[in-house]
């Protein structure tokens, strides 16, 4: 004869690891929710070099920071759109921008603007942010040249009396 299995009955520690497994399981579902939700509102941020090794899907917005590579400022033939390329001292990237710059925009300065890349490769951007001071970088665009090697210290301001 073999022995019947009996079932043993559900303890208080078995009840609660059941309970945790259950919370622990449904917080997972909400944060995969949440992120789904949230996942055509994040804008994120990329280096030259990091947009050209990233593949977006179309009409993707995103950040692209770094310095206004010089010489490379055009305006086209209807005096509102501008082209020029940012770079991180790696690669580089043609940006397209209708609209009116910032007064602080130069060749050589740090740049965030907010867009799109197309199938050509060149970035239209809705935005552009110029620095507001010559010893300011963007904090992204500092830290995406600091990750390529290419960072310089800004001309720190001597003290008084020396």
């Amino acid at each position: 004869m073999s022995a019947a299995r009996t079932r043993l009955p559900a303890t208080r520690k078995r009840r609660r690891l059941y309970a945790v497994l259950a919370g622990l399981t449904m917080l997972g579902v909400a944060a995969a929710l949440v992120l789904v939700a949230f996942e055509d509102n994040i804008v994120f941020f990329y280096s030259p070099t990091g947009l050209k090794e990233k593949s977006l899907r179309p009409g993707q917005m995103v950040r692209l920071g770094g310095l206004v590579v010089e010489g490379s400022v055009k305006k086209a033939a209807d005096g509102v759109t501008t082209i020029f390329s940012v770079t991180d001292l790696n690669q580089a990237v043609q940006i397209r921008f209708t609209g009116l710059l910032p007064d602080l925009f130069r060749e050589g300065q740090g740049i965030v603007s907010e867009g799109t890349l197309g199938p050509d490769g060149v970035f239209t951007a809705s935005s552009v942010l110029a620095k507001h001071d010559e010893n300011y970088m963007p904090k992204e665009v500092a830290d995406a040249l600091k990750k390529s090697g290419k960072w310089k210290q800004p001309n720190a301001t001597p003290e008084a009396g020396k």
